[in-house]
């Protein structure tokens, strides 16, 4: 339900800075690689002030956990200065993986290290595949779309029109319903009303008293930001399902079906941290009949223990979600293109590497994701103003799918599409 970004460290320096080479830049990601190994002590490569964020203690157990997951750490595949002084795109040589993020200097000698960055690792692809082969590969269903939202130019596209699960990416809709309204003049971002309608995390409204009262405009950047639970749960509430189930039907989507009625994500949790009847019935049953039961489920509070230990065992009940093809997606982006401030909401967690999102003039991000349910779905405005969609998903019922392989192909893919 949730998307969790891996970060080495957080990037702490301020810009501009003194001038430094691209030789400094490059000696010092070598620094950070042999810190990272074990071979040079951390003071020697970082400055106090990063070491006092991120304690070598819990930076050499970070770089333990990569090694572990992706081999041995070989060294640097790549600098290249990102036009600010003193900061560059890196891409680090793992034995499986590429681990691409940034580097800044401080700015004045020996130029120590003052910010480090990982955001994504790309799967080493030494088969020779396109990032649509490799995703094509991978157990289960999958589904890939770049191309402009209009639907003209398409830069690759594999089962664009294959409905999947999408988890929270499904939150495109309620934004896109409480866009509507708003316009239509029935409600403003500044509306306030009170948290009634606790769900489980992601987020932190559902920590929240009670009655707090909170702007539209937060729940709505809350949802969409980090993917918060409470938060769209009181969208929904606020806007009426059918209103939201309207918007869905309203944006194109080719199979309203599959999605009716829309769940609220405590309705999801309630269902799933049930037992396998009650699921399988829900699953079979008609569409009054799944309304007269979430119906009965209106005071039903989760039991979070029996979703951790639901959702522990693996894929649980793909059949009872939310359902997208890429296609549909680009369709509810299309809606939310001519609101600026739902285009303001969807920037605020990109996730893109920065080392590919900088080509573009805008990124706006959502997506979802449940044991065996990943969909990372962007909405981009190139430098000449022409809107394009990047959308994955990938769908398995058999076993977890891999979250940091994933978006390790999603950057892979933008780097594809640019030609580098």
């Amino acid at each position: 339900m949730r998307y969790l970004c891996l970060a080495f460290a957080c990037l702490l320096a301020a810009f501009p800075l003194k001038a430094q080479d691209t030789a400094d830049i490059e000696r010092r990601t070598a620094d950070a690689v042999a810190v990272m190994a074990g071979d040079l002590p951390m003071e020697q490569a970082f400055t106090r002030s990063f070491i006092s964020a991120v304690p070598e203690e819990q930076f050499r157990a970070l770089a333990a956990q990569f090694s572990g997951r992706y081999g041995a750490l070989l060294g640097v595949e790549n600098v290249e200065p990102s036009g600010q002084t003193g900061a560059a795109y890196i891409a680090l040589r793992y034995e499986k993986a590429i681990a691409r993020g940034r580097i800044q200097l401080a700015t004045s000698l020996p130029y120590r290290i003052s910010g480090l960055l990982i955001q994504t690792f790309e799967p080493v692809n030494e088969g020779g595949l396109s990032v649509t082969e490799q995703i094509a590969a991978l157990p289960g269903r999958t589904a890939i779309h770049l191309g402009r939202l209009d639907g003209g130019e398409t830069i690759f596209s594999y089962n664009s029109g294959l409905s999947l699960a999408i988890g929270s990416t499904f939150k495109l809709y309620v934004l896109s319903a409480l866009s509507r309204s708003i316009a239509a003049g029935d409600r403003d971002w500044t509306d306030v009303v009170e948290l009634d309608q606790p769900s489980l995390s992601s987020g932190i409204l559902h920590d929240w008293p009670e009655g707090t009262p909170v702007t539209l405009h937060t729940l709505a950047t809350l949802m969409i930001s980090i993917s918060d639970n409470t938060a769209t749960d009181q969208l929904i509430a606020e806007l009426g399902r059918a209103a939201v189930e309207a918007e869905l039907v309203a944006s194109g989507h080719a199979d309203p079906a599959s999605t009716l009625p829309l769940l609220t994500t405590r309705e999801l949790f309630v269902l799933k941290g049930g037992d396998d009847t009650a699921l399988t019935n829900y699953a079979r049953a008609e569409l009054s009949e799944r309304r007269a039961i979430l119906s009965s489920l209106h005071d039903t509070k989760p039991d979070e223990a029996a979703v951790q230990t639901a959702f522990a065992s693996g894929p649980r009940f793909l059949n009872v979600e939310w359902f997208a093809s890429r296609q549909d997606i680009a369709k509810v982006f299309a809606r939310l293109t001519d609101d600026p401030v739902a285009l303001d909401i969807l920037a605020v967690n990109r996730v893109l590497g920065e080392e590919v999102a900088h080509a573009y003039d805008y990124v706006g991000y959502k997506g979802g994701s449940e044991p065996g349910v990943l969909d990372f779905s962007w909405l981009l405005r190139d430098r000449e103003g022409v809107w394009w969609m990047f959308s994955m998903g990938w769908n398995n019922s058999g076993a977890v799918v891999d979250e940091a392989l994933f978006l390790g192909l999603a950057n892979a893919a933008m780097r594809e599409a640019a030609g580098q």
